[in-house]
C-alpha cells in the first residue's frame, strides 16, 4: 500500500516537472497567464491533486496549440480569465465540493426534502 502511494507521488512529481518544462517553452505572455491561472486553480485543488494535474495538462495543451497558431493569449481565455478558469475546472475535484454538498444536505435534512445525499 505505502509503496503504491510513494510510486504515485514520484510519478506525479515527474509529470509535474515535465509539464513545467513545457510551460517554459511557451511565449512570455502565455507563461504569465499560465502562472496566474495555475495559482488560482491550485487554491481549489481537492483530494490528492491528481485531478488538478490533469486540468493543468489540458491547459498546457491548449496554450501550446494556440501559441503555435499565433493567437493572442487573451483571445484564448477571453477577458474574463476567472470565468475561463472556472469553466476549465468544471468537473475537477475541488476542496469546496465537500462544503457545497454538506450545505445542500443540511438544508434537505432540515426541511425534510430529498434523501439528503446531495
Amino acid at each position: 500500500m505505502m509503496l503504491e502511494i510513494i510510486k504515485k507521488l514520484i510519478g506525479d512529481k515527474k509529470e509535474y516537472k515535465e509539464q513545467m518544462a513545457r510551460v517554459e517553452a511557451l511565449p512570455e505572455d502565455y507563461r504569465f497567464v499560465f502562472e496566474k491561472i495555475q495559482g488560482y486553480m491550485w487554491n481549489f485543488a481537492g483530494g490528492d491533486g491528481s485531478d488538478m494535474l490533469k486540468t493543468q495538462y489540458e491547459l498546457i495543451e491548449l496554450f501550446e496549440a494556440s501559441a503555435a497558431e499565433g493567437k493572442h493569449v487573451l483571445d484564448v481565455t477571453g477577458e474574463d480569465v476567472v470565468g475561463f478558469c472556472d469553466e476549465l475546472m468544471r468537473g475537477t475535484k475541488m476542496w469546496t465540493d465537500t462544503y457545497r454538498k454538506k450545505l445542500n444536505r443540511d438544508m434537505m435534512n432540515k426541511f425534510g426534502r430529498g434523501n439528503g445525499s446531495e
